[in-house]
């Protein structure tokens, strides 16, 4: 056991070595030889993903569990070693866009939303509440341990005596070392590299000391890993089932669930995303990173099964398997490991708590604290010269604060778990970012909206199956709905939501949170519409590892140099500022427009310090002009009144003459284009009209000047004049109609009529004419009423041309014609199909232009006994449909393999009582 005053001098010892080590890395960065600038350093600082849940927690875990504390390494390799290309491609978009945290990129992702971000930040900070309480528990408990040893009784904890309470003072001590440590300048690239080298140094103290726990265990108590077994299987028969993969808590599913959640949280983690992502100097040192840190990992758990054995094996001298890495070398009466041990401790909770701190501060700070001052007028912001110090002061009293939640959370909830069970319950939280932050990076079409509901829903979700349960198990409220749900309903209760029962808790939150949150996000996002910001971010996300992808922004507007240098000097300070306008102070009445690239880097800078909502909003306001008093509007009046009204009556009739000059280029067109239908049309009906004519004059001729032909020949030549007539009179009929409908003179009377009768009527009509053509029809129509509102004459001209249509298109040697009637919703629709050569796709429309005309028959090498058309019939049906009030289009064979004539009508509205059964409709 050590003395109160031993371990304090070793600990603040320690912590002032930190504090040398971040201060020196800062210096050699201002210096330009930036330490971090290496992948080995990069590595070492994801290592603060083995907390003091890694190095007290695993131990424990494996003493209770067996091998399910693998589960939680497993995960993050998974993540590097399959994984990278997502974090290269975060890493890119962060670097382009000045992401300063995990809220900032989801905002950013989202049109820049500063309400996302609030939303981000909020379940970001509940979320990790539950983990810093682990790392206090972890600092007071070894603290007790080391100075109290072998007495282990642990402390009853009161909010009332907090002032006797360990935890409180670490949490004010760490609060104090972590503002000193991480806030003592405001840098807008948001980059600490002060702090990622000491946390890179911690990293492999809390290795060293882990692993010299484990070469004690294996080979000073025991004289090798085999003694320690044999002893583990005479003192413990049950250790080799103990340590299977069935007593993983949840059995495959928990295996599954717990390595999933594993996976996620590793990139979602505010401290994880601060190292990975946003203190990344090089996207290159992540080759490095991907096989430097799986292999971090297997090191410090490789002795983790055997300090459980032999914590085990020591039985009461040991005490809680949480503590077996302090209390083995305890046991054997040692004073420097325990030290060591604890000094490896603190380095793990400590670096953990210095990350996530300052990750959350920067969140808090950015996206809650500054855009709610900057929208209250009361306090007049945009009056002040600096604020870089409020930033600075927001953000430091924002580490106070998070470390005291962290430490009511330890107070109200932290002795009922043991460290793992606690960490899980952060993991679970901060997996709910996953979804819209990692399919925000490929599906283009994920909204703001789907976001934020997703999110919401998940984090309730989570608190309802793993945060208030946690509460209700520690005596702040009643178990009954735990066992019984809320209001005694059954399919509430948090640890079997909706009767789904026998999987371990942290699965089932898993299960159901993600659901809700997948599920809202893409639901709300297929039915919400983006803005045009949100469309362009999620363009510069999605694309973001294309070499062509610009990821700058491009003013359009113009800001005065002084204004903008003004903004930058109150937020930024004069340092940064001063650096970006190249060491030169314009001048107050400089009013010369800074250049885009200049107003774009002016953004970078403020998205570094402030996140990307709030600098697109300062931004805007000196790009788009600040809102003026009235006497300084008053007075620009008085002095430019004249030029200001000259320059605006200019501008007015140079934007009239530029609107009549379009309107009168656009008529230019237009009537050009009519004139050129006009010709087109005149030309067509000319050579359709003269073809007849033609025919006739030939015929007329020959059978005038013939004196002796044959009665049977006369006869053939005045049936061929007869049906060169009717087609004339025809196609002059079809003119009228053409005419009529694109005139908009054509007279239709709609009336209520059954859609199954015209198909009837119009089968009667071209019976004939199939026997004749020898064209078999099939027709599949209704025994119910079909009515819809037509003019019935009208529908019958447009049914008897589908299926004329039909059998001139049908095949050659067996031709058959399909119609089919059938509902479609609050629609009826015509389907008139053939078994020809159909309709190609780029064909589809231009058969409903007019004169147009497919080629068959013996044109195409069949049979020549279908006559054409005169390429009228179709537009005219069209015309007559869409007056109607419905649509005709060509579609894909449904029965048959040649063409497919669709046509649909809405169904009549239902009569009411006493309403006549024919209703009259304007055309």
């Amino acid at each position: 056991m050590q003395t109160n005053l031993v371990v304090l001098i070793i600990a603040f010892s320690y912590l002032a070595l930190l504090f040398i080590i971040a201060a020196w890395g800062d210096r050699r960065a201002e210096q330009g030889r930036s330490v971090v600038n290496s992948p080995t350093i990069y590595a070492l600082s994801i290592a603060v993903y083995c907390t003091a849940w890694t190095f007290y927690g695993s131990v424990g875990r494996a003493a209770t569990t067996g091998l399910s504390f693998l589960l939680i390494y497993l995960g993050p390799t998974l993540a590097m070693l399959c994984g990278w290309l997502v974090l290269r491609k975060m890493i890119r978009i962060a670097r382009s866009q000045r992401i300063t945290s995990i809220a900032d990129f989801i905002s950013a992702r989202y049109g820049k939303s500063g309400g996302l971000g609030m939303l981000v930040a909020l379940i970001a900070v509940i979320a990790i509440m539950p983990y810093i309480a682990l790392q206090l528990k972890a600092i007071t408990v070894s603290y007790g341990i080391l100075t109290e040893y072998p007495n282990q009784t642990p402390p009853t904890l009161s909010l009332q005596d907090f002032w006797n309470d360990k935890a409180f003072w670490v949490a004010l001590v760490l609060a104090v070392f972590i503002i000193l440590f991480g806030t003592r300048h405001l840098d807008a690239s948001e980059r600490h590299e002060g702090m990622v080298t000491a946390i890179a140094f911690e990293s492999l103290v809390k290795l060293f000391a882990f692993m010299a726990v484990g070469v004690f265990a294996c080979f000073v108590l025991y004289p090798g890993p085999e003694a320690l077994l044999m002893q583990a299987n005479s003192v413990l028969p049950e250790a080799a089932r103990h340590f299977g993969l069935d007593q993983i808590p949840g059995g495959p599913l928990g295996w599954f669930g717990t390595l999933i959640l594993a996976t996620l949280a590793f990139i979602t983690l505010p401290r994880q995303f601060q190292v990975l992502v946003v203190e990344n100097v090089n996207e290159q040192h992540l080759r490095r990173a991907c096989w430097l840190f799986p292999l971090y990992l297997l090191l410090i758990n490789l002795f983790v099964i055997p300090i459980a054995l032999a914590g085990l094996i020591g039985g009461s001298a040991t005490g809680e398997p949480d503590n077996f890495v302090l209390t083995l070398p305890l046991s054997a009466g040692l004073s420097w490991l325990p030290l060591l041990v604890f000094i490896g401790g603190l380095s793990a909770a400590t670096s953990m708590m210095i990350v996530e701190t300052i990750a959350l501060s920067t969140m808090v700070s950015n996206q809650l604290v500054m855009p709610l001052l900057l929208r209250w007028r009361r306090l007049h912001l945009d009056r002040s010269r600096d604020l870089s110090g409020w930033l600075l002061g927001i953000r430091r009293i924002a580490i106070v604060l998070i470390l005291i939640l962290g430490y009511l959370y330890h107070a109200l909830i932290g002795e009922a778990y043991s460290l793992v069970t606690i960490g899980l319950v952060s993991f679970a939280a901060a997996a709910q970012f996953a979804p819209s932050l990692l399919m925000g990076l490929y599906w283009r079409g994920a909204s703001r909206n789907g976001a934020a509901a997703g999110l919401l829903a998940g984090i309730l979700v989570w608190a309802w199956t793993l945060l208030i349960p946690g509460f209700a198990l520690s005596g702040w409220m009643s178990t009954g709905f735990i066992e019984q749900g809320p209001f005694g309903w059954a399919l509430l209760r948090p640890y079997a939501l909706f009767g789904l029962e026998g999987w371990d808790i942290y699965t089932h939150a898993l299960f159901w949170s993600m659901l809700v949150n997948i599920g809202l996000l893409i639901s709300v996002s297929l039915f919400s519409r983006q803005s045009h910001m949100e469309q362009t971010q999620a363009a510069l996300f999605t694309n973001a590892l294309r070499p062509e992808a610009e990821q700058a922004a491009i003013w359009q507007g113009q800001a005065n140099r002084y204004e903008l240098y003004g903004l930058l000097n109150r937020y930024l300070g004069s340092n940064a500022t001063l650096r970006l306008f190249n060491g030169q102070i314009p001048a107050p009445q400089d009013d010369s427009p800074a250049p885009p690239a200049l107003i774009a880097r002016a953004q970078q800078e403020l998205t570094g310090a402030l996140g990307s909502a709030t600098a697109r909003i300062l931004i805007n306001s000196v790009v788009r002009g600040e809102a003026l008093d009235m006497a300084s509007i008053l007075s620009i009046l008085d002095t430019t009144s004249q030029t200001l009204e000259y320059n605006r009556r200019l501008e007015q009739k140079s934007t009239e003459l530029e609107q009549i000059g379009n309107e009168l280029r656009s008529a230019n067109e237009r009537l050009r284009e009519l004139d050129r239908l006009k010709d087109e049309f005149v030309a067509m009906v000319s050579h359709e009209l003269r073809t007849p004519l033609t025919s006739i004059r030939a015929f007329a001729e020959i059978l005038s000047d013939a004196e002796a032909m044959p009665a049977a020949q006369q006869q053939h030549f005045l049936q061929i004049i007869v049906r060169e007539s009717e087609r004339l009179s025809r196609l002059i009929e079809e003119i009228l109609d053409l005419a009529r409908l694109e005139s908009g003179r054509m007279t239709l009377h709609p009336e209520r009529c059954d859609l199954a009768d015209s198909c009837r009527q119009a089968v009667e009509a071209v019976t004939q004419l199939f026997q004749q053509r020898a064209v078999e029809l099939k027709l599949q129509l209704p025994e119910s009423s079909c009515p819809v509102m037509a003019d019935p004459d009208r529908l019958l001209q447009v049914l008897i041309n589908l299926l004329d249509n039909a059998s001139k298109f049908a095949d050659s040697d067996q031709p058959l014609v399909l119609l089919a009637l059938e509902p479609n919703k609050r629609r009826y629709r015509v389907q008139v199909e053939d078994n020809g050569p159909g309709i190609s796709e780029a064909e589809r429309e231009k058969v409903f232009e007019k004169f147009h005309q497919i080629e068959q028959g013996a044109e195409a090498g069949g049979s020549g006994n279908r006559p054409r058309g005169t390429g009228l019939g179709l537009p005219i049906s069209r015309g007559i449909i869409n007056h109607l009030g419905g649509r005709l289009w060509v579609d894909e064979p449904q029965q048959l393999s040649g063409a497919c004539l669709v046509l649909e009508l809405p169904a009549a509205p239902e009569l009411k009582d006493g309403e006549a059964a024919e209703t009259q409709l304007s055309s």
